[in-house]
């Protein structure tokens, strides 16, 4: 869709952000990412896409060899590791809540380009490579820059240069529109200073991957008639189990075990791949006082580990067992850092522990061991985060989970003491209500006037 020519405020509400909103309903469930294209210079016109129609990569590739076919070009390609249309769809505004937008930048830089181009659903596979594409088409190796490196390069139009901005789109931290705000804020940024330096440029903006991928049924598997619908049900991965003696004796599971190794890093989810035990054992002991270690290796980490290290306890107070959480210990090449329970986890030892947030930082459960450097720098982050060390010697489920949530949080008790003010207040009411006395005698106009007597 070629953006050139009139400049109407009607036709720049809707040249961006509303383009995407009939793809929505008629696209179909093949994976796809959004690519929109913009230059300060003419880009060839290509015709507007049907209402669901999806590109193909190859009708890409072809618009792109006519658009850089000839002269030098300097391209600044925005990449996210995910993005979908949906996204434009929820945080951009497009019902008329242009302020609450979190493409401002993107939205202004387009409708002031001198021409665009936008395609809503780009086929995407598992091959997809956008920033190879162009490699190929300029005849140049892209190069990895941030707002600052950019704003001190010598940029030479007399030769194609391609310019990769890369940008995680999820974040452990922050919401998905505190993500793309900062995003958009980038790309302002990156235009504004080639407008500064005065280079003729052509911007890309687009995803590795789709943020929501729909599965695809094949027409055959698909019911005939009325049905009912139901949600489908996702796959769940079994939990990290170590076999004892005796069966199974720890238990661990988490959707996310995320590491960071220092602040520029990236999160590291070794909860995605499927990890080996050396090093794991229960001791068996039946004493009340015994120690039991989990020892998960991963390959993500180059043969990292991370150490689970609970112990059982009895307590005479409470004449009963309790297990507790003692250290984490995470390895990475020939470093390693620990961080100490301090007796926050702990549960009835026939009990599981279970907590949705397991961290180092913030709101931590988990304290740096002072004696080592890199507790400090490295991040841990456990999210819905599950383990058992004891009682399951008959069975492979977790037992009843004590979670780290107390019962009574701050907002139930603001509730209840709001609740029991407001009661007090009717209560009060209610007993000055009925404290009030009418009058037992009224005058009659036809008959003489009541005297009340002093003394009465």
């Amino acid at each position: 869709t070629e953006m050139a020519g009139s400049r109407s405020s009607t036709r720049l509400m809707g040249a961006y952000i509303l383009f995407f909103v009939p793809f929505l309903a008629l696209g179909t469930a093949t994976s796809q990412v959004p690519f929109l294209m913009w230059s300060s210079e003419r880009l060839p016109p290509l015709a507007s896409p049907a209402a669901g129609h999806i590109t193909s990569y190859e009708q890409l590739s072809a618009y792109l060899t006519s658009a850089f076919s000839s002269g030098s070009h300097t391209v600044l390609l925005f990449l996210q590791d995910k993005l979908s249309k949906d996204d434009f769809t929820v945080f951009g505004g497009a019902f008329g809540n242009k302020q609450d937008s979190a493409f401002k930048n993107l939205e202004a830089a387009i409708q002031s380009s001198s021409s665009s181009v936008t395609l809503p659903a780009l086929e995407w596979t598992g091959s997809f490579d956008v920033a190879a594409l162009l490699q190929e088409k300029l005849g140049v190796s892209p190069l990895l820059v941030d707002a600052d490196t950019l704003s001190h390069l010598n940029i030479k139009t007399s030769v194609s240069n391609l310019f990769l901005l890369l940008k995680l789109f999820y974040s452990l931290q922050k919401s998905c529109k505190e993500v793309l705000h900062e995003n958009d804020e980038i790309i302002g940024n990156a235009l504004s200073l080639m407008k500064a330096k005065k280079v003729p440029y052509t911007a890309i903006y687009t995803g590795l991957r789709p943020s929501r991928v729909i599965s695809e049924l094949p027409v055959s598997d698909q019911s005939v008639g009325r049905t009912l619908l139901q949600a489908a049900v996702p796959d769940v991965k079994p939990p990290i189990i170590f076999n004892g003696s005796g069966g199974p004796c720890i238990m661990l599971w988490a959707q996310n075990l995320s590491v960071k190794l220092s602040e520029n890093s990236p999160w590291i989810n070794l909860a995605e791949e499927t990890p080996t035990l050396p090093g794991s054992f229960c001791d068996g002991s039946t004493s009340r006082t015994c120690k039991i270690q989990l020892t998960v290796e991963y390959r993500n980490l180059e043969r990292g580990k991370q150490i689970f290290v609970l112990r059982q306890r009895f307590y005479s107070v409470s004449a009963r067992n309790w297990s507790t959480l003692d250290t984490v210990e995470l390895k990475y090449r020939n470093l390693s850092a620990s961080y100490i329970a301090n007796r926050g986890i702990y549960t009835p030892a026939e009990y599981s522990f279970h907590c949705q947030s397991v961290t180092n930082f913030g709101d931590a459960l988990l304290f740096p061991n002072i004696t080592d450097q890199n507790s400090s720098e490295w991040r841990l982050n456990f999210i819905d985060f599950q383990i058992q060390g004891f009682g399951l010697s008959n069975s492979t489920d977790f037992s009843y989970a004590s979670d780290c949530a107390s019962f009574f949080t701050p907002a139930i008790w603001m509730g209840l003491l709001t609740v029991l003010l407001m009661l007090l207040i009717l209560v009060y009411g209610l007993h000055m209500i009925m404290q009030v006395n009418t009058m037992d005698r009224f005058d009659d106009p036809k008959g003489p006037t009541i005297s009340v007597p002093q003394t009465e």
